[in-house]
């Protein structure tokens, strides 16, 4: 438990914070649910528990680089007047050749005062340890410097940190649906349980540890490789060539602040 009372959570970000792969509750007013839904579901538990009002936003959109997530969903976010943001962002960007991650980080942190000086409680996130990720595995560096980077912003803005790199249960490909690159809704829980441990709340469903990985065979890993590329890389890879993501054109995830219900969706 905490004495802290939230009222309003306001949620930045990309795929990660969309919640993509979590599938969300028949009739949700989005496909998918995600750790953010979760988070704030047991946030309006707990305001409700106290008959205070909470609700709820969620302006992230997929494929979101950080320099977009940071001009175009920061101002919106302060509008909004929240006293919980989660900005978290940057995963788009490390995976690219050549980014720089001074320029990112600095981006980040620009925006973190902003956030900050509004007198919100601010939520930060490493970037995910690639290390047991064959192709992503070459990007280990710049993710380890960009996580690196978050840790002292927070440490000099006093913001909370959702530290993904140290998170064990997501070295597990179980963890992660089948294109290799978003949580799947047990990796959207654990998450979920982190965040609300950071915010001094017990867990929704505390979680258990992992049985152990059955054993995959040569051949057998071959063929799951061969129908990733074929079904995953060769079309991120043709977007990026074409200059595309796979947000455009899409609006926030939940731009209006509102009540959530326990299933993760919106309430009047």
């Amino acid at each position: 438990m905490t004495d802290q009372i939230w009222r309003r959570f306001v949620a930045l970000g990309d795929s990660l914070t969309e919640g993509m792969c979590d599938p969300a509750a028949p009739g949700a007013d989005h496909p998918w649910r995600g750790w953010a839904d979760r988070v704030a579901t047991v946030l309006a538990a707990e305001a409700a528990a106290g008959d205070r009002p909470f609700d709820y936003a969620n302006l992230a959109v997929r494929g979101r680089l950080l320099a977009q997530i940071v001009e175009e969903q920061v101002p919106a976010a302060l509008e909004l007047r929240p006293d919980l943001v989660s900005l978290i962002g940057g995963g788009n960007d490390v995976i690219r050749p050549g980014v720089v991650v001074d320029e990112i980080t600095d981006q980040l942190e620009q925006a973190v005062v902003r956030l900050v000086d509004s007198g919100a409680t601010v939520l930060l996130a490493t970037s995910y340890d690639p290390r047991q990720a064959p192709l992503m595995r070459r990007t280990r560096g710049t993710a380890g410097i960009f996580a690196a980077n978050v840790w002292s912003i927070a440490r000099r803005h006093g913001c909370l940190v959702l530290d993904v790199w140290g998170m064990r249960a997501l070295q597990d490909r179980r963890m992660w649906a089948a294109d290799r690159i978003h949580l799947t809704d047990e990796g959207h829980r654990r998450v979920a349980d982190q965040v609300l441990e950071l915010l001094g709340l017990d867990p929704a469903e505390p979680p258990g540890p992992l049985d152990p990985l059955p054993p995959r065979g040569r051949q057998e890993a071959w063929r799951e490789d061969a129908v990733w590329v074929r079904g995953h890389l060769l079309p991120w890879v043709g977007r990026r060539v074409r200059g595309r993501s796979s947000g455009d054109g899409l609006p926030p995830k939940r731009p209006v602040p509102a009540p959530i219900t326990p299933a993760g969706q919106g309430g009047a």
